[in-house]
């Protein structure tokens, strides 16, 4: 091969790659184009979208309504005022400026850490970024090579992500709060050898408390007397995701497992900001060992900016105010607006015929799944009235099962709620008389 003679010769060379590299974008992109043309065509394609702040809320997942709440406006500015002195010296800093491991972690996070445990009756706490990150981070690291994952069928996607980045040997779903089914799951296990009670192997049990398409709760309470039957050297650890469940459940907003008091017989409680707190990132409860093991091996934690200060004193200040008390009443509000809208379900469910529409719900719990064979007719039309509700598809949920979620609020008024159900009412109607003339 010659050498370049000039100039020319190394701009025809870069020339002809960027010709090259033009072509295989090409063909990148149009393979993009064809996968999104292939979900447009099952009306499964995923799109940002933005709706008037002035319509009404039954979408969101701030359940308590903190996220408009001058209460927690008012203490967030005035612990970020605080933090923030101009007297301060040296002046503190907006943002992390790196990953806990390096020069991101902070007395501020590590005192909030202590705080949030403290809380939730544990006896420590590692903040992630995300729920998200911290399911990732913990099924991904924690099962050892030859452990086994027994997880709920409609366990969250980031659990799935953790699992399948994981070392375990197997990974076995049981039906939906079945616990008969987790039981046989369980003798399976024993029977064909793949673990022992000599701490051969150890099972891994993931449950959410709150699950967030269908809104009914785990039965924790009838789940551990379980692993305490089948495992009873404490080789079988039970995972639980309160993400929906936080500030909504239990004393003070703690969640479902401080209200059953079961807080001793759960390994992880993975607790999220980002909903009813009106914040973001996430907190694994756990023992100090398990931190530290996390702190070591979490990928989701040791490769990633932590959060900024303003972040973190959000956080702060939204579990202020739980510990405080101070949200009693807007959790007694969301359960009143629960009740009455429960009711108007009832009373409604008897005149809408089921081939159309199908409502399910827990009596406690702020999810409603309005089961409909057009879910995104039925959520276009309750849009185009000004309420916000949105059309769940597969793959988030099963096939089959589309629906319409609505999520309350405490900040939803009786107005608000009775004109829902009413546009609800009217929809299924129309969809009916339709259906009746063909």
């Amino acid at each position: 091969m010659r050498p370049f003679q000039d100039d020319k010769d190394l701009v025809l060379v870069f020339s002809a790659q960027s010709q090259i590299n033009r072509e295989e974008m090409v063909y990148l992109l149009d393979s993009f184009q064809k996968a999104l043309d292939k979900r447009e065509a099952r009306s499964a394609r995923r799109r940002l979208t933005v709706l008037p702040t002035n319509a009404a809320d039954f979408s969101s997942n701030d359940f308590l309504s903190l996220s408009s709440s001058s209460l927690l406006r008012s203490r967030f500015l005035h612990n970020l005022n605080a933090s923030y002195c101009p007297s301060s010296n040296p002046s503190p800093s907006l943002g992390s400026g790196g990953s806990r491991l390096l020069d991101g972690n902070s007395a501020y996070a590590e005192e909030l850490e202590k705080f949030i445990a403290r809380f939730h009756d544990a006896p420590s706490g590692l903040l992630f970024n995300s729920g998200f990150d911290a399911n990732v981070g913990v099924f991904s690291c924690l099962p050892q090579p030859g452990d086994i994952i027994v997880y709920d069928e409609l366990i969250h996607a980031s659990v799935h992500e953790g699992m399948r980045l994981s070392r375990a040997k197997k990974k076995i779903q049981f039906a939906h709060n079945s616990v008969s089914d987790l039981e046989r799951v369980i003798q399976e296990i024993i029977n064909d050898g793949s673990t022992s009670l000599q701490h051969e192997y150890n099972v891994f049990i993931a449950v959410e408390t709150l699950y967030s398409m269908d809104g009914d709760i785990a039965p924790l309470e009838q789940i551990t007397p379980l692993l305490q039957k089948y495992f009873p050297e404490r080789n079988a650890y039970l995972i639980v995701d309160e993400a929906h469940a936080t500030g909504v459940f239990g004393p003070n907003g703690a969640g479902v497992v401080q209200e059953l008091g079961v807080e001793d017989q759960i390994f992880i409680r993975t607790h999220t900001f980002g909903k009813s707190l009106a914040s973001q990132g996430a907190i694994v409860l756990c023992d100090p060992l398990t931190k530290e093991y996390l702190i070591n091996y979490a990928r989701t934690l040791i490769y990633t900016t932590a959060m900024s200060k303003p972040s973190l004193i959000a956080i702060r200040s939204a579990y202020e105010l739980l510990a405080e008390g101070q949200t009693q009443l807007f959790q007694s509000n969301l359960q009143n607006n629960i009740s009455y809208f429960q009711s108007r379900c009832d009373e409604m469910g008897h005149r809408i015929e089921s081939s159309v529409l199908h409502i399910e719900s827990n009596p406690r719990s702020p999810i409603f799944s309005f089961r409909a064979k057009l879910p995104r007719e039925l959520a276009r039309f309750c849009q185009e009235h000004g309420l916000i509700v949105r059309p769940i598809m597969a793959p988030t949920v099963p096939l089959g099962k589309e629906r319409v979620r609505v999520c309350l609020h405490a900040g939803n008024t009786r107005q608000e709620m009775d004109k829902l159900l009413d546009t609800i009412e009217k929809w299924a109607a129309q969809q009916y008389h339709l259906v009746a003339k063909l």
